[in-house]
């Protein structure tokens, strides 16, 4: 069986993992887009490590919504 590597798309660095199981908490986007888009019919997928999610955020104009989760299912 081969080991599956992931990566940061952001800055590269390769995800901890163990058994292909992430190790790490990572912000993982999937994007199909549509037919008002110029990627029509694209699916577009990749992982940013916390990190690299902070640091893009910071740029936002309108930063993002935060809730404190009581409970965690």
């Amino acid at each position: 069986m081969k080991k599956e590597r992931k990566y940061c798309n952001s800055c590269g660095r390769e995800l901890k993992t163990k058994n292909g199981i992430l190790l790490e908490d990572v912000l993982a986007v999937q994007k199909e887009w549509g037919y008002f888009s110029k990627k029509d019919t694209m699916l577009h997928t990749f992982r940013i490590c916390e990190e690299c999610y902070d640091e893009w955020i910071k740029g936002f104009r309108i930063p993002p919504k935060r809730v404190k989760k009581t409970e965690v299912i």
